[in-house]
C-alpha cells in the first residue's frame, strides 16, 4: 500500500534572521528598508496624535471639537444616519436583527469546527433573502411599511452589494454554459447580453435604469428605484461573472468532459457534478475579486439620489453647523468598506485552502 508522501516539517526561523534574510539580503534592500523605516518613524507620531492624542470622542455640539486631532464626535453624532438612513428610528430593530443574522451566517465560516456552520451558511444564502424581504420593507406581519426611499445608509450599501452577489452567480453561471454552448441561438444571445452589459460603465447603467426605463414601461407600470437600481447592478455584473466563470470552465482538461460522458452522464449531471464544481474552484480568485469590485462599486447609486453609506456622509459634512470634518468622514467610509472587503477576501484564501487538491501529473 502506497504511503502519502508528507514534507519534513520546517525549522522556525528567528526574527533576526528572517530580517537579513528578507530586509537586509542586499545593499540597495538594506537602504529601501531604512528608507521605509525612517517614513513610519516620522509618520507615525502625528498620525497618532491626530487619530487619538489629540482627537475628541464625546460631547454635546460641534463646538466640543477644539482640538488639533480628529473629530470622532461628529461620527458619534451622526452614526445613526450613516447606518440606517432615513429609516424610522422606532422600526431599526428590524435592520438590527438582519445585522445579527448576517453575522451568524457569514462570522462562523471563518471558524473551523464551528458547530452547525454549513447550515448557517446556507441560511444566509436562502433563508436570510426572504426574512430580509418581509422585514426590511415591512407591510406584511403587523409591521410598519417603510418605503424604500426612506432607506440608506449602511443598510443600503449591504442590501445592493448582497442582492448583487447572490443574484449574479447563478445567473453568470448560466450565461458562462450558454456562451460555450452548441446550440447557436443560446449562444448567440449569451454572446451578445455579454458584450453589451461589459461595453456600458455601471453609471450608465444606473442611469438608464432611473431616468430612461420608465419611459418605456406601459402606462401606469412602474418600479420603484431601488428595485431599478437593482435590476440594473444584477444584470451587469452577471456579464462580468460570466467572463470569469468561462475562464475557469476553459481550464478544465478536455478528458474530465469526456470521462464524465463516457459514465453516462448527461449534460447537466456533467456540469453539476463533475465540470462546474472544479471549474469554480479554479477561479474563486477572480469571482471574490469581481464581488469586492461590486461592494465598492455600490456608491455609484448616488447619482440617482440613492444614500448609500459613502451619500450619507457625503450630504452631512456640507452641514454648515460642523466645519473641517470631511476627513473623519472619509476615513468611517474607508473602514467601513475595508471591514467588509477584508473579510471577503481572507474568506476566499480560506476557502482556497480548503478545497486545494493539489496538481499532479
Amino acid at each position: 500500500m502506497n504511503q502519502p508522501t508528507v514534507s519534513p516539517p520546517k525549522a522556525p526561523v528567528a526574527p533576526i534572521q528572517w530580517m537579513r534574510n528578507n530586509l537586509f539580503n542586499t545593499w540597495y534592500n538594506s537602504l529601501l528598508t531604512l528608507a521605509v523605516g525612517y517614513l513610519l518613524v516620522t509618520s507615525a507620531a502625528p498620525l497618532l496624535n491626530w487619530v487619538f492624542l489629540d482627537a475628541t470622542f464625546s460631547g454635546e455640539s460641534p463646538s466640543d471639537c477644539v482640538g488639533e486631532g480628529a473629530c470622532w464626535l461628529f461620527i458619534n453624532q451622526r452614526l445613526n444616519f450613516f447606518i440606517y438612513g432615513f429609516y424610522p428610528e422606532d422600526q431599526q430593530w428590524r435592520i438590527n436583527l438582519m445585522f445579527g443574522l448576517l453575522a451568524l451566517s457569514f462570522i462562523p465560516q471563518f471558524i473551523e469546527g464551528f458547530p452547525a456552520r454549513r447550515w448557517l451558511g446556507i441560511f444566509g444564502m436562502t433563508g436570510l433573502p426572504i426574512l430580509g424581504y418581509i422585514l426590511i420593507p415591512g407591510g406584511s406581519f403587523g409591521l410598519e411599511s417603510v418605503p424604500s426611499h426612506r432607506w440608506g445608509g449602511l443598510m443600503l450599501t449591504l442590501i445592493l452589494a448582497y442582492v448583487g452577489i447572490f443574484a449574479a452567480l447563478p445567473i453568470g453561471i448560466l450565461l458562462a454554459l450558454g456562451r460555450r454552448s452548441h446550440m447557436p441561438v443560446i449562444r448567440g444571445f449569451c454572446v451578445v447580453f455579454i458584450e453589451v452589459w461589459r461595453a456600458v460603465p455601471l453609471i450608465t447603467v444606473l442611469f438608464m435604469a432611473s431616468v430612461m426605463l420608465p419611459l418605456f414601461l406601459p402606462e401606469g407600470m412602474n418600479f420603484e428605484k431601488l428595485l431599478r437600481a437593482l435590476i440594473g447592478i444584477t444584470l451587469w455584473q452577471s456579464a462580468y461573472m460570466a467572463e470569469v466563470v468561462r475562464g475557469g470552465l476553459q481550464a478544465i482538461p478536455r478528458g474530465q468532459y469526456e470521462a464524465a460522458s463516457a459514465l453516462g452522464l448527461g449534460y447537466w449531471k456533467k456540469m453539476g457534478l463533475i465540470i462546474l464544481p472544479q471549474a469554480l474552484k479554479l477561479v474563486i480568485p477572480g469571482i471574490v475579486n469581481t464581488f469586492i469590485a461590486l461592494f465598492k462599486d455600490t456608491t455609484l447609486v448616488l447619482i440617482i439620489g440613492l444614500f448609500d453609506v459613502l451619500g450619507a456622509v457625503q450630504s452631512t459634512v456640507t452641514d454648515p453647523a460642523w466645519q473641517n470634518v470631511a476627513i473623519e468622514g472619509y476615513v468611517f467610509v474607508a473602514f467601513c468598506f475595508w471591514v467588509f472587503c477584508f473579510g471577503m477576501s481572507r474568506y476566499s484564501q480560506n476557502l482556497e485552502r480548503k478545497l486545494d487538491t493539489g496538481h499532479r501529473t
